[in-house]
């Protein structure tokens, strides 16, 4: 029987270090897309702006997720982001954003397999949850990048 001090799921440290790269993804992009909202400027600014804050938002909630999971696995969640990279124009600011979330996707999928492999059911279904969100940023940047 586990402890309180024991999960009762064990997964491998590569899987515990998969989820701490992705806090510090979740981290970065926070930064990131907080930034690009603070620094957008010009006649389409007003329409994006909000867009940036909200995506911003979203991913500072999946670090806050990820890294509880974390913790209830027994390892402890970074503090560091991944390198931040605003960009000087909106449309940089939306090419770094696109692939940023294509890292995301990438890295999600890999963790849900992991996990499924492992037998970390709730950690898979986590991601998958997450996974959505990212999908639906990447559909959003790639659509506004369409635009500019």
């Amino acid at each position: 029987m586990a402890t309180s001090l024991e999960p009762v799921t064990k997964v491998s440290d590569e899987l515990k270090a998969l989820l701490n790269d992705a806090i510090a993804r979740e981290i970065q992009v926070s930064v990131q897309y907080m930034w690009q909202h603070v620094q957008v400027v010009g006649v389409k600014a007003v329409a994006v702006a909000d867009q940036f804050k909200s995506t911003a938002i979203s991913e500072m909630k999946h670090a806050e997720k990820i890294a509880e999971r974390l913790w209830y696995l027994g390892a402890t969640p970074t503090t560091k982001p991944a390198p931040i990279v605003v960009g000087t124009s909106l449309q940089e600011f939306l090419e770094f954003d696109v692939k940023a979330e294509v890292e995301a996707v990438e890295m999600y999928r890999k963790i849900i397999k992991l996990a499924t492999e492992e037998g970390d059911i709730t950690t898979a279904f986590m991601f998958k949850e997450i996974l959505e969100d990212e999908e639906s940023h990447h559909d959003l940047f790639t659509t506004m990048l369409e635009e500019v």
